[in-house]
């Protein structure tokens, strides 16, 4: 099946909003869709999911390789990959990692989502600049966001016309349709009750645009979908162990997809439990605890004896590991935003703090000499905590994207292990 990209000149378009209602919207018609996210970000694919019920994957032309990308992307249904930051905005020096790569490596085109709410005839220029910039990167159409009135839209179409790129579709300003983040982005699918209404409502402003004004062409940005390449023979992640208890829940939530349904295809068995309702550490191998928003529930954490003396219990003979969130619940005080301190497991020498934040963002080249995550990896690390202090042995050796040195990430100590890193795939 074919495929398509929507990307935008800059963060803050609107991608989210625009891919949401279009996958919604396709998904009433009765089109065989699914969506997919470009780089590492593990909140929007979720709300692809709900949008069109279909599974969502992350597609990192950072980390990843073409034959993973492709193997990942290789799907019976319409692919929609909703693009990250900028069109060609990636990681420093040269930009690796960007949408515009993705664009290359699957022989896709580009849909240029525009925010149009403070311009008019300079829409041209932009849309122009977009589309000659690179002709591997074929933008085949625009979606005009934030258009306030008729006489808007057809003062933006006219500027365009001229550059015989097709006006997809014209999206209304509509303050219902924000969407609440938080530091690490949108507040999460699942803690939304009123999202269905919300995909509804945003499918419902796709479909009908500005009044007065042309109708979406969805058929005509479903022509101009392009089949997917072949599948390239990507090498699976082994798994760590053959039985693994992995947390899953609000605060554990941060977890790829690619990578646990590869431990799964080479024979793995997942069991999942929630730390917020306080399981037990379900009897297995091995122990992951996600990244996450643990520090919204902190108090929680601190109050869920069970799941906290069965986790100690587990690491006495058999190893854990934690990752980002997770990796700040092994530790052994967690301080809220509000500067309360919170005990956690006690299973690694780290105090970690909301109180004062920083943040920590980029991608990671990571190297461990053994434990469970050995070898080296392409990974990222986002988050705003500040470590109080950190003792144990180091983990991982680390590079930024650039290649240059840094600190040893992660710590050791006995069979539990962790680190900020979210690991993506092995180099």
């Amino acid at each position: 099946m074919p495929g398509l990209i929507l990307a935008a000149p800059s963060s803050g378009a609107g991608k989210t909003t625009l891919t949401l209602a279009l996958l919604r919207l396709l998904a009433r018609h009765g089109v065989a869709v699914r969506g997919a996210k470009s780089g590492p970000d593990y909140i929007d694919p979720r709300f692809h999911e709900a949008a069109c019920g279909a599974p969502c994957l992350n597609l990192d032309a950072w980390a990843m390789s073409p034959d993973r990308i492709t193997a990942l992307a290789a799907t019976p249904d319409l692919l929609v990959i909703e693009g990250a930051m900028g069109l060609f905005d990636g990681a420093p020096p040269e930009g690796r990692g960007a949408v515009a790569d993705l664009a290359r490596i699957l022989s896709l085109p580009v849909i240029l989502v525009v925010d149009a709410g403070r311009m008019a005839q300079s829409v041209a220029p932009l849309v122009a600049g977009f589309a000659a910039h690179d002709p591997a990167v074929r933008v085949k159409g625009v979606i005009l966001n934030n258009v306030g009135s008729l006489r808007h839209a057809q003062m933006l179409r006219r500027a365009l016309a001229p550059l015989g790129l097709p006006v997809m579709a014209v999206m209304p300003r509509r303050a219902d349709l924000a969407m609440p983040s938080r530091h690490l982005g949108l507040v999460q699918a699942g803690e939304r009750p009123d999202l269905d209404a919300f995909l509804d409502r945003a499918a419902d402003a796709l479909a009908t645009g500005i009044r007065g004004d042309r109708p979406p062409n969805i058929e005509a940005l479903l022509a101009n979908a392009a089949p997917l390449p072949a599948a390239g023979a990507a090498k699976r992640l082994p798994p760590p162990a053959q039985s693994i208890a992995i947390a899953q829940d609000q605060a554990f939530a941060f977890a790829y997809p690619h990578m646990l349904a590869d431990w799964q295809a080479a024979g793995a068995t997942l069991y999942p439990f929630s730390p917020l309702n306080d399981d037990a550490v379900p009897p297995a191998d091995f122990v992951f605890l996600p990244g996450g928003y643990p520090e919204l529930h902190a108090a929680r954490i601190a109050n869920a004896g069970r799941f906290l003396t069965s986790l100690r219990r587990h690491a006495e003979t058999k190893p854990v590991y934690g990752e980002c969130g997770g990796y700040m619940v092994l530790g052994d005080v967690l301080t809220d935003a509000e500067g309360t301190p919170h005990q956690m497991a006690g299973l690694l020498p780290l105090a970690t703090s909301f109180k004062s934040r920083r943040l920590h963002l980029g991608y990671r080249t990571v190297t461990a000499p053994g434990g469970p995550f050995a070898g080296t990896w392409a990974a990222h690390e986002f988050h705003y905590a500040t470590t109080l202090h950190e003792g144990g042995d180091p983990l991982f050796d680390a590079t930024d994207a650039e290649g240059t040195a840094l600190p040893a990430m992660g710590i050791r100590e006995g069979h539990v292990s962790g680190s900020f890193a979210h690991l993506i795939d092995r180099v």
